[in-house]
């Protein structure tokens, strides 16, 4: 466990050296955050951006305005996002769920132990365990490591788990081999995300460019 643990910590201060903090999650307000963790979802943050601008434009980046806002209407301001009326849907749900639990205050449910608060976003309909910890982390500075598609590439092409490990089994991993520290977990994601887009492809990796190419002498 120590040995696992110190070499985790080294992939991310390599990570850091080459690329500095990566000042993830991009969003004004713990609510626009919220908001893009639920449009991401199958698409570009590029698409997200112009989905997020066009509430901006209408004044309706808030809960309250959102919260009114007929869910048609909502659909076609997130139009850029794709999947604009299913992700329109999932916004009312977690929106229906702030309301009728918290008031719709964020403060208030933010103060709710994270474990509980992670259980309950997963009920609220639409919203699966990365959008839940995505939320937790990056809006309510909650320790949940984030796992994502590129995670499981990463770190299984480098054999610390199975590509066919769980989203429970590879969170569990790092939250057992680091310390929970919101900070850490943060830009640790955000590291491991920009590998993925810009190295560690689905197909044909760039292995040679990549400052992680040491894990396959250590970890075959």
């Amino acid at each position: 466990m120590k040995i696992t643990s110190r070499l985790l910590k080294q992939i991310y201060k390599v990570l850091y050296r080459k690329h500095g903090h990566r000042r993830w999650w991009p969003g004004d307000s713990r609510f626009e955050i919220i908001l893009g963790a639920i449009l991401t979802q199958n698409t570009s943050w590029k698409n997200v951006e112009k989905a997020i601008a066009k509430l901006k434009l209408h004044r309706v980046l808030n809960a309250d305005a959102l919260y009114r806002l007929p869910e048609k209407k909502l659909a076609r301001l997130i139009r850029s996002a794709g999947y604009f009326n299913i992700k329109a849907n999932r916004i009312k749900h977690f929106l229906n769920f702030l309301y009728e639990k918290y008031g719709g205050s964020l403060s208030k449910m933010f103060t709710r132990p994270g474990p509980l608060l992670r259980q309950e976003l997963l009920e609220v309909k639409g919203i699966g365990p990365e959008t839940a910890d995505s939320i937790l982390l990056y809006a309510g500075n909650k320790p949940f490591f984030v796992v994502d598609a590129y995670t499981k590439r990463i770190f299984s092409r480098h054999h610390f788990f199975p590509h066919t490990a769980s989203y429970d089994e590879v969170q569990a991993f790092f939250m057992k081999h680091l310390p929970p520290d919101v900070s850490l977990f943060n830009d640790y994601h955000a590291q491991i995300v920009h590998i993925g887009n810009t190295l560690c492809f689905k197909r044909e990796p760039d292995c040679n460019s990549c400052p992680l190419n040491f894990l396959f002498s250590l970890t075959k």
